[in-house]
Parts: C-alpha cells; structure tokens; sequence
C-alpha cells in the first residue's frame, strides 16, 4: 500500500484498501477532514492529538488503517529537528488527579516557590528538586504508601557514610516490609474486604474470575508462616521455583513476613540452572510444583529441581489439592507441610519478625550467560524503591487492577507484587500461558487497568491476530520492559484502548526499579523514555568518558548518580565496587555508578536505550547500535517478525562487516539477497548512506537468555566462526 504524503492527501480509496468497512471509511474520512479543520496550526502534533482526543481511531478498526493514518499525520515530521513523534498527551484536568499531580499541587509552592505552575509545566523542575533533594521526595513518598515501621528512621539519608557511594538509606529504621503488604492503604478498606487479588486458571478461560480478599490473604499468609517456623529459623534462604501463581505469592510474603530470605529461581531453567542458584545462595529448602501448565500441556519441574539438589524440597500440585508424583523421601508435599500448622491455637495468626532496613529479604540473580550469575540481594528498602516507582510513574492507585505476566524469579515478579500491595492496588494472576486469547479474555474480564509487557510478547500479541474482538478499553495504561521497544507493535498496542500510554520502563534487578521511565506528566512517544525516574540524576558519557552537557542531543554510555535509593551496595558472589564503580569518572565529586546502557538523549529530553555498551559497532568509523538498525530493518519489509544486527571484523582484518539475522514471519519465504538489498537502501536512507549491509542470514528463531533478552553475541560469535571458515578456503 503506497504510504500518502501527508495526511492531506490521504483519499477514500486507501482507507478502504486497509479493509476498513465502506461505511466506516466514509464517515473517518468525514471526522478526520474535520479534525484536520479544527487544528489551526500546522504542527502534526497538535493533529494527532485532536485525533486521538477524538477517539477516531478505534480499536476494532484494522491495524493497518492505524498504521497508515500515523504514518500520514507524522509523513513530513523531522524528528531531528522536533523531537520524537507524540503520541499521547496529558491533560490538565487528568494530571491533578495522578498521584504525582497530587503531590506537586500541595508541596510544589513550598519546594519550588512562585517558579511552580501546575503538574505539567512544572514536571521537570519538580524532577530537577528530587535529584538534588532526595531526602525531601522520599519522606513525601513515603507517607504516600502504606509503610509502617516498628521503629522509625533516624532520617530518610545519611551521606556522612563514605565507604558507601550512595549513602545509608533509612538508618536506624525497624520494619517487615511484608506485613505492610497485608495493611489497609485507607480508611475504606478497613472491613477488608477489598479484593486483593483475582486470577483465573488457563482452563477455564469462560468461568468467573476468582477473588481473594486482603483479609483472607493475610490468614493465608500466617497460615504458611507458622508452617515455615515450624521448619526453618531466622534468616534461612528459602528458594521458590514455580509459575507466579496465588500460591507462590502467599508463599513469597510468608517467607519474607517470617525473616526468611526468597531465593527467586525462574521456572524456566534447566536443573544445572536451577544447581547453581541454590548452590550460591545456600537455599536451606526449595518450594516447587509438580508440573507447570501451560497451552493445555503439563511440563515437569519437581523432575528438574530433584536433579538439581539433594535439599528438601516441598511441592504444591499444579492441578486440584493433591500431587500425582512419587516424591522422595526428604520431600514433602505442600498439604503436610501446612498440617503442620493447623494444630496450632491459632494457625492463622503469626506474628511478624522485624528487622532493620537494611536486612536481606530476598536473593534475586542476573540473567548472565557465562559463569556464576551476579546474587543480587534485596533489602527491605528495595521493594520500597520499586512500589513510590510504580506510584509515581505508573500512577498505580487503590481500586487498579494489575497485570503483569511475569515470574518471581525475574526482578518484574517482586516488583509487581510489591507495587500491587503496598499501593493498595489489586494484583491479577493468570495462571497459564500469556501467548493465547484466553490471556487476553481475563485482561477483559478481570477489569484490568494497568497491563504491563515485554516487547517479544506484544509482537507475538500483533502477529498473531489473537487479541482481536477483545475490550481492552479499561486499561488507562500499559507498560513494557526488557529489551528495546518496537514502535508498530507499541502503535498496535496503544491502539486497543484508544491510545492510552505505553510507559517505557529501563532499569535493572540492582536498581530494585526503573532509572529512565515515562510518567503521565509528559507526553509520551513510542519506544523512547520522557525522563530519568524521580531522584535518579544520570549523564551520558562520550567516548573519553565526558559527560555531554545536559540540554544536549548526544548519544553514548549513561553514567547513573551514586544516591539512588533502592539499589545494591553489594553482591553476594561478586565484587560490588569493582562491577559498578571500577573505572568510572568522577562527576561533580560523586563518583559515578556503572550501568552498561548506550542511551541517545534526542532532541526535546526525550531517550532511547540503544542497548548495552557491548552491542555497539563501528561501521566506516562511525560509531552507531545494533538496536538503531533493527529499528529501521523491522519496518523495512512486511515480510519480517524480528531482527538481530552484529558486526565483526573479517578473519584478515580490516573494517567491521554488518550482517542482519532475521526472523520471518510466518508463511513468508523471502531470500536472503532480496532483503538484503531491502536494508541497505533502508539503512542508508534513514541511517547513514555510508552504512552497507554485507550479510543477511535468516534463523527460524534467535537465541535468548532465560529472560527472553536477544544474545547478539552468541549471533557474533556464528558470524566469526563463518568467516574464519571462509578464509580457510
């Protein structure tokens, strides 16, 4: 389909060739020359906007006719020049009613004086006030969750501590950060009966959507933690490898509620995967299933922990109240181990144990390829730094419904367990696969109001068609997370809810959150990040280790403010300083903390992530990423699902030579020469005309870590071996 100029020239005939119905055709032709009126500038922003204020574009409506309208309304728009193309705006009205909006109105004339204007216009100086004052934004914050403390902090920083680059955080303070998960956030709540959290097994994607209670979920919790007592004492590591189900959450804050420590182990590893986990973190015990399942399948996994370890082992069915396996002698099965505590007075009281902030709560590990994985502790104060994240930029609120398919084994796990409870929002757990439409049936049917992603299951989502006839209309907004973006995916997100934001979330498990982050202040742009997160200070380094200045288009290696609350200040099998510190420049007397994100600071403030520092390549002596090319590749044809660019030097030497592997989609055969010549007039056209494309190699699937992030260096390292074998002949 030939693409308009512009949306001027955008006829009746290309509408419907989008397979848009005769008669909604004529009448959006009718509204969008209306709207096209009705903007008295020639900015296609404020266009777009009016459209999508409008509500013109529907949801049922085909992808395409989406695609080509934002594509006609932006033809002519230079992002060099105006920044990255907007797609959602806040309004006035809508901003005083987010939580940040609140806040601002009634602190920001005191913090910033006669400069405060309104949420909007004052977002950034108000983000400027908590990078320089961040003792000053957590003590607000912190009054905004439900966090109570058996003993309150000294103060909310103490600086004066010098052999840790981000000070001491909440020093003298006493808490159990999982019983502050089983409060109340308000006074309505106090019956609680608020729904604390609602799921639905894959099975029986057409039943009613089940509920818990917070007053059930805190028996529920009790109940588990005097059958932990029962078996482990103060400061074991106690590992959960299962699916996130309501089982696994109970069983999560139980362990935390009872001063045990989670080690989170992802359900998909293999058993050396799951050995190396427990070995590091000394897991006294495992909680597992007997099965995962998932697309109407039963997968193993008690099979896969035995072969991992000769710990005891407490498994939970996967199916009914009974498991359907023979356990071995040490292990037990999840209704002996809570006989244990029904005998008890009162099985569903326990108290809880309290300990400093400071206290390791949960053992979280990096998703490397190579060696040990990085043991990652949590404190108390970590999930504190992920839910005032989600409070803030994902304006999680009492009375949402979110949903994020995740696993605890993944930092996104805890994280959105903790954003759930301690904002007094409704967790939703879908109890099977998050691939088909029976996923998105209980997104519809749930009420869910904030779904959050990763970019390869929105694309899975798109390509499929499986989401389609579904009311997605009461999300108010979506997030994603974990690789790079796709902007027609992002576009076909947005789209099922009438253009509600995709908030962009970049961070990493030491972080406990987010450092760059979109928030509902801004105006949002698809695959780009409107703000580092809220009293999260960065730079962006050149090749000599410089910082750019601040109001500068610049790309390079990002640089974080060591006074982050939240994150790590040591690692468990690995030396903190020398992973995060180690050979980094000095800012402003702070010596700064190492992230690894190459980030492109665009005009307008606005970032995107262009992946890590090893992902970067040198074509012609122009420094430029992989995700930069993949961007332009993916829309490049209509034939492609995904692609990975590498580059490597040839076996004799002399300048880097770009390949693109690629993904097709399905029923596509196109051969590699076509595309070939299709990315280089792309990439030369939207890139650089001296980039050349020397390889394509097309791949039934790429290779992924456990978290689903892109190994372009195991796709390097084929390219290498190729080479090398082809100057042996």
């Amino acid at each position: 389909m030939a693409q308009p100029k512009s949306i001027h020239q955008l006829g009746l005939q290309q509408l419907l060739n989008t397979g848009l119905a005769p008669y909604d055709a004529k009448l959006l032709q009718i509204d969008l020359q209306n709207a096209i009126n009705n903007v008295v500038t020639s900015n296609p922003v404020d266009l777009w906007r009016e459209i999508t204020s409008r509500k013109l574009l529907k949801p049922s409506y085909p992808h395409s006719l989406h695609r080509l309208v934002y594509n006609a309304v932006y033809a002519n728009y230079d992002v060099s020049v105006h920044g990255p193309s907007l797609y959602w705006f806040p309004s006035n009205i809508d901003a005083y009613q987010t939580n940040l909006g609140r806040i601002m109105e009634t602190h920001g004339p005191k913090l910033l004086g006669a400069a405060y204007k309104d949420p909007i216009t004052s977002y950034k100086q108000f983000h400027k006030f908590s990078v320089q004052h961040p003792e000053v934004y957590w003590s607000i914050a912190l009054e905004e969750l439900s966090i109570r403390f058996h003993q309150p902090p000294k103060c909310i920083l103490d600086a004066s501590d010098k052999s840790k680059h981000g000070g001491t955080w909440l020093p003298g303070s006493v808490l159990n950060i999982a019983e502050c998960c089983l409060l109340s956030t308000n006074e309505a709540d106090k019956g609680n009966e608020k729904v604390a959290i609602v799921w639905r097994d894959e099975r029986f994607d057409n039943s009613d959507v089940n509920k818990m209670t917070l007053n059930e979920l805190r028996r529920q919790v009790m109940l588990v933690a005097n059958a932990l007592k029962g078996l482990f004492s103060k400061g074991d590591p106690i590992a959960i490898d299962m699916p996130m189900t309501v089982t696994a959450v109970i069983l999560y804050l139980a362990i935390v509620y009872s001063g045990l420590v989670v080690v989170s182990i992802a359900d998909s590893f293999a058993s050396k995967e799951i050995a190396t986990r427990l070995r590091v973190s000394k897991a006294k015990a495992i909680f597992t299933q007997d099965y995962i399942v998932r697309g109407g399948k039963k997968f193993p996994l008690y099979s896969r922990v035995v072969d991992a370890t000769e710990c005891r082992v407490i498994v939970v069915p996967a199916i009914g109240e009974h498991i359907d396996i023979q356990l071995r002698k040490q292990d037990i099965s999840w209704k002996v181990f809570l006989s244990s505590a029904k005998h008890l007075s009162r099985p569903d009281y326990c108290g809880p144990v309290y300990q400093s902030a400071d206290t390791v709560t949960n053992i979280l590990f990096s998703s490397g390829t190579t060696g040990d994985p990085k043991a990652i502790p949590w404190t108390q104060i970590s999930p504190i730094r992920g839910a005032v994240d989600g409070w803030a930029h994902m304006d999680i609120q009492p009375g949402d419904v979110f949903c994020w398919p995740t696993n605890l084994g993944w930092v996104m796990g805890p994280i959105l367990l903790y954003s759930c409870f301690l904002n007094g929002a409704t967790l939703a757990l879908y109890h099977g696969s998050p691939l088909g439409q029976g996923f998105g049936k209980f997104i519809q049917d749930a009420g869910v109001t904030i779904l959050g992603t990763v970019p390869s299951l929105v694309k899975s989502w798109h390509s499929t068609g499986c989401m389609e006839g579904l009311d997605w209309t009461k999300i108010k907004l979506f997030a994603t997370t974990g690789e790079a973006s796709n902007v027609d995916d992002d576009l076909w997100l947005s789209s099922r809810a009438y253009y509600k934001p995709v908030v962009e979330c970049c961070g990493g498990t030491e972080l406990a959150s987010s450092y760059i982050q979109g928030n509902l202040l801004q105006p949002q742009a698809f695959g780009a990040f409107s703000s580092p997160s809220l009293t999260t200070g960065l730079v962006i380094l050149d090749d000599h280790g410089i910082p750019y200045p601040d109001d500068q288009p610049c790309v390079g290696e990002v640089g974080l403010f060591p006074i982050y609350m939240g994150a790590t200040d040591r690692l468990l099998n690995a030396n903190h300083e020398e992973i995060y510190f180690k050979g980094m420049p000095v800012y402003n007397g702070m010596q700064l903390r190492r992230h690894g994100d190459i980030i492109k600071r665009m005009v307008g403030d606005y970032y995107v992530v262009q992946g890590r520092a090893d992902d970067t390549m040198n074509l012609g002596g122009i420094k430029t990423s992989s995700i930069e090319i993949e961007r332009v590749c993916e829309q490049a044809d209509v034939s492609i699902m995904e692609t990975a660019a590498v580059s490597c030097q040839p076996a004799t030497g002399g300048p880097e030579l770009l390949a693109i592997f690629v993904v097709l989609k399905k029923g596509f055969n196109t051969e590699p020469d076509k595309l070939k010549m299709i990315f280089s007039k792309a990439i030369q056209r939207n890139l650089n005309p001296l980039f050349k494309v020397s390889f394509v190699r097309i791949a039934p699937e790429f290779p992924r870590t456990a978290s689903n992030k892109l190994l372009r260096r195991v796709l390097r390292d084929q390219l290498k071996a190729e080479l090398h074998h082809q100057s042996k002949i």
